[in-house]
């Protein structure tokens, strides 16, 4: 069937963090990392015939949910799971936050690519573990990899652990199997066992391919823990629904024991449902939304060159969301963020939220309607104009 992205679904009075966390009535929120789009029409239907069942008593998972997530991961990326290697979660960070906690000390050291998803720094810290980060290199609008530090900090015999976030969010890179392959080689020299976020895999642009982690080599697979979702593919975040693909069986059996412990690895019948209708049917929207939301980002790259070519778009690799430089504005991006909110009702992610070199930055999420976009960039142009003409906002 044909999706019509364009299509404005109200969002209000629907409790969404997205869109009702302001008062604005007029707000147009471009920040968190959700989409604007109807989850796929096979994902509504399986939801709605479970919610007409009437019970919703607690689940087992079924074999099922196992057979669509290795099914997906072979067709979309030639990731070949075995079933016991599958550890069903509600969520990502969860499970991060619970690997950490299970696989470290406090006072070791997790190794981090900054800029970088901020809820790393939080599942770490609140671990007592070390933040340590190789940060990536911004050089001529694009983001690379200091590989001399990496094999420094990694050298370090306090560094237990390295959470690769591939794609890359914020800045949306999606990287090379060569890139990977020399990460993983220096991991193994040192005994640094991989955590790779993909909760992003699926949403990969143009000629770029993501390269599950874990498949690069044979050895990688027993040195890495992936964590995937159908949350930011499908937009099915609300519906806590993840796994984490564990290989080796010793760190199975302590991932297994941590999801116990905290309490995570039961998950809803509704996550269950949505799950397995996503992966197995969700394919043609899809392709569809991959394709509307790289029309966005044209559409993005070409408004701030015809209208604000001061600010600069790094390249869309992979995930839904682009990251502006604006260091040529006098402020920093909290209070960018600020303005844009309070003087033009536009919330967006502020660079400074994921770590160090940021502060001149802001994340625009592209999963939304066309006009709401194109509404967006109006309002942004207004403060910017005003910031460029030294002109005070209020």
């Amino acid at each position: 069937m044909i999706y019509n992205f364009d299509k404005l679904s109200s969002r209000k009075g629907t409790d969404s963090v997205k869109w009702n966390q302001q008062a604005y009535e007029d707000l147009i929120p471009l920040w968190v990392a959700d989409m604007d789009f109807p989850a796929p029409e096979p994902v509504v239907e399986a939801l709605m015939k479970r919610v007409q069942h009437g019970i919703y008593g607690y689940a087992k998972i079924p074999e099922e949910y196992y057979d669509a997530i290795a099914g997906w991961l072979r067709r979309r990326h030639g990731f070949v799971l075995e079933r016991e290697w599958i550890l069903p979660v509600d969520g990502v960070v969860p499970a991060l936050s619970a690997i950490i906690h299970a696989l470290t000390v406090p006072g070791d050291k997790v190794l981090v690519q900054e800029p970088v998803y901020h809820c790393f720094f939080s599942s770490i810290t609140r671990n007592g573990c070390e933040v340590v980060s190789n940060d990536l290199m911004y050089d001529d609008g694009v983001y690379r990899i200091d590989f001399d530090d990496f094999e420094a900090k990694a050298s370090d015999p306090n560094v237990k652990l390295f959470i690769l976030c591939s794609p890359h969010n914020p800045a949306g890179r999606v990287w090379t199997e060569s890139e990977l392959e020399r990460l993983g080689d220096i991991c193994l020299r040192h005994n640094v066992l991989v955590v790779s976020d993909e909760i992003h895999c699926d949403l990969v642009f143009e000629d770029n391919r993501h390269f599950p982690f874990a498949t690069i080599k044979p050895s990688f697979l027993n040195n890495s823990i992936t964590c995937i979702a159908p949350s930011k593919t499908f937009n099915l975040a609300g519906l806590q629904a993840a796994a984490v693909i564990v290989a080796d069986p010793v760190w199975n059996q302590k991932v297994r024991e941590a999801f116990l412990v905290n309490e995570i690895g039961m998950i809803s019948p509704f996550a269950i449902t949505g799950l397995i209708a996503a992966y197995q049917d969700g394919e043609e929207w899809l392709e569809q939304v991959l394709s509307y939301i790289w029309d966005n980002y044209s559409y993005l790259k070409s408004y701030l060159a015809t209208y604000l070519p001061e600010l600069s778009v790094v390249p869309l690799e992979g995930t839904y969301l682009s990251w502006v430089d604006c260091s040529i504005l006098p402020v920093s991006s909290r209070k960018l963020g600020q303005m844009l909110l309070e003087s033009e009702h536009l919330q967006v992610n502020v660079g400074a939220m994921y770590g160090k070199g940021t502060d001149n930055f802001i994340r625009l999420n592209l999963a939304c309607s066309r006009a709401t976009l194109e509404e967006g960039l109006a309002r942004l142009r207004n403060v910017v104009l005003k910031l460029l003409e030294k002109q005070p906002i209020f």
